[in-house]
């Protein structure tokens, strides 16, 4: 098809951005990882600082509860915090933040540091200890970075829940978890409103009889109920001499963890079942993080780098907390909505702080297409050296509208694939790799990735199967948290020995990965199996389609029936000519087989917070069926 033509063609990256790259031969790392894995990772290990080091790599006589780096002991706030202090770096900016209503903070890795150890304090002295776990739902605002460091350092485990999750889902996190402290704030700014956080918080504590204490952040100013005996301001805390050491110093001892000790847990809900926690480790984490954040976006001393994500998302957590902080790198943070109050805001603070790296998610960059170049094009967009994206597969269609008019083609797009999971990047590009709009490239050096039928045999290029991982890696998931029976059957039964993703992808005949989407996200048309993800690409390929969502409804012929959903850019008009002409757009692509049975224009699409279509919500709405548990939706 003329389509997967277009899609073999490579970007190659700028010449002196390779020459100047960390990493400038993939390949030569890629074969020292396959001939000696532990090696390879090993020699990660040593860029950080661990208080014992370890008699072992890998521990892989208990698969897949495999462990990494067995006997040693660090904590990842020390690397992230107490050894940058020590250096030149102490002044050096960790964090700018900008509010959506446009007031700025900034700290540097002295200052983050000493409002980190503070902190630590104040949940030491309200019983907090090693092990115990706390609950954060905040606004994205630095009091939240500043929230799971100081439980890192003192050994706590935290489970951040984004903000804005429902009163149900936050409840039965805060249950699940039997956290004993809750950090949230009064309420956050987004879309130029205010999410009332405090309000959800106290809902959902009537049913909660672990919590002891509730810790809130004054953000918007607005009244809240404050409980007696439970609840306390943030900045009355810090002001208490519990914040601080007998002799009045703002420090505290960061605490030596085993390398195999819980850091935090994440919840995920995956495609069924109840959510479920992540747990994830000090050591193997920590090595994994940041050494996938400086080899694929190439990091340097200079750089701004912002990752437009919520810390609330796993995303948050590797790549706006730990990764940076751990490179010691100057991250950006901004509060808001892209589009409030104009859909330049992005741009204005690129252009403003110099963001050299931009990582943000497909949706967002099709959200933003739908305002067409006007609004980039206002703005000196020069400071950009990489841009990068996440979450789920990206579009051609959106590949080459971020590449050429936010990267003006000259900065290569690093399309990552990873999952909660997985911790870090998986399948990446590396700057020196050739690019091919909307393919994740190759497997990251030391991960053995591969796409499989259902009896688990490789499959040669351009099949469709699953995608799994052969090999364990140092940022791997390590448990679902009191639920090792779960985590055995849903990662690691499908195909013994082996991890399975849950997303379904093809390989070309260059070896580069494209990732289809859930293996769920599959519609059976009379016989064939369609990915809803390649029927939205091919939707969005349409000059007048900004965003699409690709359902399957029940059919007496067929099986099943494609029925569309796509919001329009701006300047096209809802009309039953247009509607006839992206249905015929969409058959001219894929294939007559693809062709919608119905389009629906409409003005915007049920979502999650971090921005992935909700599938089953227009499927039930369109059954008049009902919508399930709805706590993650956006709207």
């Amino acid at each position: 098809m003329a389509t997967d033509q277009r899609l073999r063609d490579f970007f190659p990256p700028p010449p002196g951005l390779v020459e100047s790259a960390h990493i400038n031969n993939r390949d030569v790392l890629a074969r020292m990882a396959d001939q000696n894995l532990e090696g390879f990772w090993e020699e990660q290990a040593k860029e950080f600082e661990w208080f014992r080091p370890w008699t072992r790599v890998l521990d892989d006589s208990n698969p897949p509860f495999y462990q990494w780096f067995v006997g040693a002991t660090t904590n990842i706030v020390y690397n992230c915090l107490d050894r940058h202090v020590r250096s030149w770096r102490r002044n050096k900016l960790a964090i700018i933040w900008e509010g959506e209503n446009g007031d700025q903070r900034t700290f540097s890795y002295h200052a983050l540091n000493r409002e980190v150890c503070m902190f630590a304090n104040v949940l030491r002295s309200m019983g907090v200890h090693k092990g115990d776990r706390v609950t954060i739902y905040m606004g994205r605002i630095p009091e939240l970075p500043v929230a799971m460091l100081a439980c890192a350092k003192i050994g706590a485990v935290h489970s951040v829940v984004y903000g804005g999750f429902s009163v149900e889902a936050l409840h039965g996190r805060i249950e699940d978890s039997q956290s004993q402290v809750v950090i949230t704030c009064d309420g956050g700014y987004m879309n130029g409103k205010i999410v009332e956080l405090k309000n959800i918080v106290d809902e959902a504590l009537k049913r909660c009889a672990t919590v002891e204490h509730v810790i809130v952040v004054r953000r918007t100013g607005q009244p809240v109920t404050m409980e007696s005996g439970r609840d306390y301001w943030y900045h009355e805390l810090m002001t208490l001499p519990v914040a601080r050491t007998a002799s009045g110093n703002s420090r505290c001892e960061t605490e030596e963890m085993d390398a195999e000790d819980p850091l935090f847990l994440l919840y995920t809900s995956g495609t069924t079942g109840r959510p479920k926690a992540i747990l994830h480790t000090h050591g193997g984490y920590m090595v994994g993080v940041a050494t996938t954040l400086k080899w694929v976006f190439d990091l340097k001393e200079e750089d701004r780098y912002w990752c437009t994500a919520d810390p609330g998302w796993i995303t948050g957590h590797s790549y706006i907390v730990y990764g940076p902080l751990l490179l010691g790198t100057t991250s950006f943070m901004y509060e808001g909505a892209p589009t409030y109050p104009y859909p330049n805001r992005w741009w204005s603070m690129v252009e403003k702080y110099g963001i050299n790296i931009l990582y943000t998610a497909p949706t967002a960059i099709r959200g933003l297409m739908r305002y067409g170049e006007a609004w980039p094009n206002r703005h000196d967009l020069s400071s950009l050296r990489l841009l990068g994206t996440v979450g789920e597969p990206i579009n051609p269609e959106a590949w080459r509208w971020y590449y050429e008019a936010i990267g003006k083609g000259r900065c290569p797009i690093m399309d990552t694939w990873w999952q909660t999971e997985t911790g870090m990047f998986m399948i990446t590009p590396l700057p020196e790799t050739p690019l091919k709009p909307g393919s994740a490239t190759k497997p990251f050096p030391g991960i053995e990735a591969d796409v499989v039928d259902e009896n688990g045999n490789s499959l040669p290029a351009g099949e469709e199967g699953y995608l799994v991982l052969k090999r364990p890696w140092p940022a791997m998931l390590r448990n679902i948290y009191n639920d090792p029976d779960r985590y055995v059957s849903q990662y690691w039964s499908k195909f013994p020995g082996v991890y399975f993703t849950g997303d379904s992808a093809r390989k070309d005949e260059d070896g580069y990965y494209w990732i289809i989407g859930r293996v769920d996200d599959v519609i059976k048309v009379s016989g064939y199996r369609l990915g809803t993800a390649e029927i939205e690409s091919a939707l969005v390929s349409h000059p007048a389609v900004a965003e699409a969502a690709a359902i399957g409804l029940p059919h007496d012929i067929k099986g099943n029936a494609i029925h569309a959903y796509v919001i329009l850019r701006a300047g096209f008009e809802p009309s039953e000519s247009l509607i006839e002409e992206l249905r015929a757009h969409v058959a001219h692509e894929m294939g007559p087989i693809a062709r919608p049975e119905k389009i629906t224009i409409v003005s915007q699409l049920p979502k999650t917070r971090s921005g992935k279509i909700m599938r089953r919500v227009l499927k039930a709405r369109a059954q008049g069926l009902p919508e399930g548990d709805l706590s993650t939706l956006e709207e």
